[in-house]
């Protein structure tokens, strides 16, 4: 589990895999999940519908909050012919990504299908994010600038 997300959460093992697919591009979640056979039919719910979603901050990260701005967010929800729900919602207006995430949520929950989906689809998304991100802390870390303060000695 990523350090970011808390464990007091209900079910912190669909927050892991829903930030997971939240993130991943449409044509690789596709991608993967042809390598997992045929998949089931399925229904969209809701949507896929783009919309605005408020986002807040806090200032110092601690301190009061306060409504940063908005953002578009597409969310959908689909239902497996076995009756698994699957929702997501999704950054920007990628309607085959957020209908990709969710259908992915669904065959997540299924007790059948969640251990190949986790091996062919969420872990190879995992270790790509993972590795994403350290390649952009290096880049940061190699424009680092470090700063020495010189006391003058006074007599």
């Amino acid at each position: 589990m990523t350090k970011h997300l808390s464990a007091d959460h209900p079910n912190p093992d669909r927050r892991r895999w829903m930030a997971i697919v939240a993130r991943a591009p449409a044509a690789r979640m596709q991608s993967l999940l042809s390598q997992c056979g045929s998949l089931p039919q399925y229904s969209r719910l809701r949507g896929p519908e783009a919309g605005l979603a408020m986002v807040r901050g806090r200032a110092g990260g601690g301190g009061a909050p306060f409504n940063l701005g908005e953002m578009t967010v597409t969310r959908c929800a689909v239902r497996t012919e076995a009756g698994h729900v699957g929702h997501a919602y999704v950054a920007g207006r990628d309607e085959a990504r957020a209908e990709l995430a969710a259908l992915v949520d669904a065959l997540m929950q299924d007790a059948d299908r969640a251990p190949q989906i986790e091996c062919t689809v969420i872990a190879p998304l995992e270790a790509e994010q993972a590795a994403q991100r350290a390649e952009r802390s290096r880049k940061a870390a190699a424009t680092r600038v470090q700063f020495f303060a010189m006391q003058t000695m006074r007599t």
